[in-house]
């Protein structure tokens, strides 16, 4: 069988035509970024992970009653998910000091902040994807206020739920990020969070020995990222031990 209609192809993931309407296929290349793509390599096995762990991150979102895409796992690269209009923010969520926010504000990687911080970026890889306030997003349209009332709802429901469940295998969610789509029901339109849950989007870092087990192990060469990855997978059960993710499994063509 032919290989279903490309729809969109991004720096870590392909969206293909879906098997039934309103439905989309998102295959997880082995592809891994940083920078804004000026750091660039193929990372055996990494495609595998993170469709498992953003698969089990969904699972976990849907059974606690958090609207996401994520309808069912295909294969070992390959998830079936619901089309959406996709919200053109990264939502990010900081519950510590790191990265760009440690940079900005003269603070150590790794202090706690007071309470989580909701962060929006426009997205737009030539512009770098830059911060933008709540006035920004209202004033050009790109949501209303009750839409963002609603985005950072669910952002701190997502942020709940990953706080405890790394918190439950020793590891600590110092921040990540997530997309929201619009989806609509006749008249209705609902927010719901799309894209990935995975390393990729998030920083994870051991609670006993700051070990981080997210992408900056690429971005800073701290040591193999299939190793990190395979580690928070392990943790959370979600790879068997007798399977390794860089076997080249058949995909659905």
């Amino acid at each position: 069988m032919a290989r279903r209609k490309k729809i969109y192809e991004g720096k870590a993931k392909i969206l293909y035509e879906g098997t039934e309407p309103g439905t989309l296929v998102q295959y997880f290349k082995d592809d891994a970024t940083a920078f804004n793509a000026e750091k660039k390599a193929t990372i055996e096995g990494k495609g595998v992970l993170n469709n498992r762990l953003s698969e089990f991150f969904m699972t976990g979102l849907t059974q606690i009653g958090v609207p996401n895409h994520f309808i069912k796992r295909i294969n070992m690269r390959e998830q079936l998910i619901r089309a959406v209009e996709i919200v053109p923010l990264e939502v990010i969520v900081r519950n510590f000091a790191a990265g760009s926010m440690a940079k900005r504000l003269g603070l150590e990687e790794g202090t706690p902040l007071p309470r989580p911080i909701v962060e929006f970026s426009y997205k737009d890889d030539a512009l770098g994807d830059p911060l933008v306030p709540e006035e920004y997003i209202i004033a050009f349209g790109w949501a209303t206020q009750q839409d963002m009332d609603d985005i950072v709802a669910l952002a701190l429901r997502v942020n709940d739920f990953m706080s405890g469940i790394m918190y439950g295998v020793g590891i600590k969610l110092i921040d990540f990020k997530i997309e929201i789509g619009r989806i609509f029901e006749g008249d209705f339109m609902r927010l719901i969070v799309a894209d990935e849950i995975s390393p990729d989007s998030c920083r994870l870092w051991d609670m006993k020995t700051g070990q981080k087990l997210d992408k900056d192990v690429f971005r800073r060469d701290l040591g193999n990222l299939t190793d990190a990855y395979t580690e928070v997978a392990r943790r959370l059960g979600v790879m068997p031990n007798n399977v390794s993710p860089a076997t080249k499994p058949t995909l659905i063509n």
